[in-house]
C-alpha cells in the first residue's frame, strides 16, 4: 500500500474520531495543528487505525511518532510485515 492512500484513509479516520469534517492532513501534520487532537482523542485515533488496518503499535512507536508522516511510515512497515 503507498503512503499516499494511507493517508487518505488515516485523514479518513481522523475526521471521523474528532468530528471535523474539514480536516486535511498532510505528512506534517500533528497535535500542535490539529484542532481537538489531545491525549484522549490520540488514544481514540489509535484505536480506529489499529481496527481499520488490523495492526498493533506498541507503547515506544506512539511515544515516537513526531507527526502524520511518521505514523504513515509506522503504518506501512506494520502492513507489509
Amino acid at each position: 500500500m503507498d503512503t499516499t492512500k494511507v493517508l487518505q484513509e488515516v485523514n479518513e479516520i481522523f475526521k471521523e474520531v474528532l468530528d471535523d469534517e474539514s480536516i486535511v492532513l498532510n505528512y506534517e501534520s500533528n497535535s500542535d495543528n490539529i484542532d481537538d487532537w489531545d491525549s484522549l482523542a490520540h488514544i481514540q485515533l489509535i484505536v480506529a487505525i489499529e481496527k481499520k488496518y488490523k495492526i498493533k503499535f506498541t507503547a515506544k512507536e506512539m511515544v515516537s511518532w513526531k507527526n502524520v508522516g511518521e505514523m504513515t511510515e509506522n503504518i506501512i512497515e506494520k502492513i507489509n510485515c
